[in-house]
């Protein structure tokens, strides 16, 4: 029925192109020679009448192609972020008010005044559509300061950056237990990205990576719901680059954001594009406690150490004590005392001798 209506439509719209054409020709004086009036209208409603045959018989065509065209901008526009469809739809009206504006100035010049109008309707439009959608992080920028300043009004404003999380340090953990202490301030931003490639791992036919990728999910869930955070999940794919580590810096220094993370070869690539970085690495071992040379401690020797004679315990956060001479008190609880302490990126070791050793040597 739709349809039926539809190649109606087309058939009358095909008549009336039709008899505007021959309005046109004869605007021009093309029809001065016909020997009366009844001739010319013969010829209206001849060329009507074939027009919309003509269109009549196009129009399952004219209709399919309506509605692949139709399908593809519905597809289109389901891809594009909600925001960038205001923006686009502000823009327009924008680029149609100054077009109408700008188009007036020109109508009364004969012909040209018609071509400027339609290509101003036409460029404004586009520019109007366009230019906020590409500058949409900018817009957003401005919405967020004048948020800001009107919250802020009358007090000093810290500036608070957004912390873009990547996949090694959502799936580690450990930024769910941080985020619940209070300490991280400001949005958690979640690349869509990194949520594709925390699904890819999540279907991965091998067990353990299946198993870290539903874990990485679990903790993005358990932040959105339980913890009093924001969460933002951006959209921005860049799909003209196919790493996502450069995904992640780009975003970041896109949004003047810090990346969070703990993937000790991101931290140097990052600082060399100068991006800042929070590593959860570097927190554990800076909230580890302190211990100082000629300390004295307890531990438990558990294995023996990679040097000839020494011995390995570990303290409860994990820091590794390398034991000098502690082999033979492998299984036992022994008093040390601590000779050097070594710190690095991957983390703190303990250098120490046993007690009775060091006592036998004063």
């Amino acid at each position: 029925m739709i349809n039926k209506i539809i190649r109606i439509a087309i058939t009358l719209m095909g008549m009336l192109l039709g008899y505007g054409m021959i309005a046109l020709i004869e605007s021009f004086g093309f029809l001065s020679f016909l020997p009366s009036e009844t001739v010319g209208l013969y010829i209206y409603i001849g060329v009507s009448v074939l027009f919309g045959i003509i269109f009549f018989l196009i129009s399952p065509k004219l209709i399919n192609v309506g509605k692949n065209s139709v399908e593809r901008v519905e597809s289109e526009l389901q891809q594009l972020p909600a925001f960038d469809i205001i923006l686009g739809s502000i823009g327009l009206i924008f680029g149609l008010v100054i077009a109408y504006l700008f188009s007036r100035l020109f109508l009364e010049i004969p012909y040209v005044g018609v071509v400027i109008s339609v290509l101003s309707y036409v460029l404004l439009s586009y520019f109007g559509i366009i230019i906020p959608t590409k500058k949409r992080d900018d817009f957003t920028n401005l919405i967020e300061f004048f948020k800001r300043g009107n919250k802020d009004k009358g007090k000093s404003i810290s500036k608070v950056y957004p912390k873009v999380l990547d996949t090694s340090v959502i799936i580690d953990g450990r930024i769910a237990d941080i985020c619940k202490t209070g300490f991280v301030e400001g949005p958690l931003v979640i690349p869509e990205f990194v949520l594709e490639e925390l699904q890819h791992i999540a279907d991965s036919s091998d067990s353990l990576k299946r198993n870290r990728g539903r874990r990485g999910l679990d903790i993005l869930n358990k932040i959105q719901k339980e913890l009093d955070i924001e969460v933002v999940i951006h959209e921005k794919k860049f799909e003209e680059i196919s790493e996502v580590d450069s995904k992640l810096l780009k975003l970041a220094q896109l949004l003047k954001g810090k990346v969070v993370t703990n993937d000790f070869n991101l931290n140097k690539v990052a600082e060399f594009h100068g991006v800042d970085v929070l590593n959860i690495n570097e927190l554990a071992n800076a909230v580890k406690p302190v211990v100082l040379p000629g300390e004295e401690m307890q531990v438990f020797v558990i294995k023996d150490g990679k040097e000839m004679g020494q011995g390995v315990a570990y303290l409860d956060d994990g820091t590794m004590i390398v034991v000098d001479s502690g082999k033979k008190f492998i299984g036992e609880n022994i008093s040390v005392m601590v000779t050097s302490v070594l710190q690095t990126a991957a983390g703190r070791m303990i250098f120490a001798k046993p007690k009775s050793m060091v006592d036998r040597a004063v």
